[in-house]
């Protein structure tokens, strides 16, 4: 399994999304690629934007994340 970070990026205005790509290989079961990614939702607040399985059998995800800014207060 790789992961790599994408770049931040606003889907609309005002809400920023940070993107996790995922190659996962077909040697996990669905069992460990669903506990895996339950494990990432729960504790690091992503979750499933795309899923895509290729003929070979490898998985393809991208995980989301809402980017939170703090407005600074005057």
């Amino acid at each position: 399994m790789t992961a790599t970070r994408a770049t931040q990026r606003p889907l609309r205005p005002g809400v920023e999304w940070e993107f996790e790509k995922l190659v996962i290989s077909r040697d996990f079961s669905r069992n460990v690629v669903t506990r895996l990614l339950v494990d990432r939702a729960e504790h690091g607040g992503w979750e499933l934007d795309r899923v895509r399985i290729s003929p070979d059998g490898t998985r393809r995800v991208v995980l989301r994340r809402k980017i939170i800014r703090q407005r600074q207060l005057v």
